[in-house]
């Protein structure tokens, strides 16, 4: 039977460095791919010695129908521009389909930013719930965060979130501003880089030196108490 296979990609750093060996086989097979961004894919695919000309790359959004490798019998991948497909991504709806015309789905292993920051937070990892982006707006913004972090302390569960790189900075702000002083914060950046920045503070520890990741990629997590 055809698979759609979901392909984790690179956070930063090598394709060969972010996915098993036996992932990498099973990509290498592939030649349909439905992905985020053609560009990120082509590097991501060519990193893995793979004949990028060769390969059918279609663009999500770009094109209606995007299951016709599935139902002439080819086996595809699908590949965000960075972590796991169809998580803070797009690609559910790709999913969803094969699923309803029966087509197998098969995740391979590889980095997930959500997934690995928690592991790393030392926050509550039995309950937690990912918000996606939070609003963009402030007094929506700061509803929002006072929200989750009732909910927090009401289901001792973590929340997390992320932001577009260039408010990281005003989530961060808004953060201390709207939370209370024992509420845990961890702001995870450049997940898997060189440059890697994983810390846990108390919102009053945060106050004496807030978080300012800048323009780099990161994940907020919250625990309230």
């Amino acid at each position: 039977m055809s698979t759609l296979y979901a392909i984790p990609s690179p956070l930063g750093g090598r394709a060969q460095d972010a996915l098993p060996a036996s992932a990498i086989e099973t990509v290498r097979a592939l030649r349909d791919f439905a992905v985020e961004n053609a560009k990120s894919a082509r590097a991501f695919l060519g990193g893995l010695g793979m004949p990028v000309r060769e390969l059918n790359i279609v663009v999500i959004g770009e094109k209606q129908d995007l299951l016709e490798p599935l139902r002439a019998g080819r086996s595809m991948g699908l590949l965000s521009e960075a972590g796991c497909p169809a998580i803070a991504d797009p690609g559910a709806a790709l999913v969803e389909a094969a699923h309803r015309e029966g087509f197998r789905v098969t995740p391979l292993v590889g980095p997930s930013a959500i997934v690995l920051a928690l592991m790393a937070s030392g926050l509550e990892g039995q309950r937690f719930a990912f918000c996606g982006y939070l609003p963009r707006e402030k007094p929506e913004r700061d509803r929002r965060i006072r929200e989750l972090e009732r909910h927090s302390k009401k289901e001792r569960e973590t929340q997390i979130f992320i932001e577009t790189p260039y408010r990281n900075d005003v989530l961060g702000a808004a953060l201390m501003e709207c939370c209370g002083d024992t509420t845990r914060v961890c702001v995870a950046t450049d997940l898997t880089l060189p440059t890697e920045e994983i810390t846990t503070r108390s919102v009053a520890q945060w106050r004496a030196a807030p978080p300012k990741p800048g323009k780099r990629p990161t994940v907020f997590l919250l625990l309230a108490r």
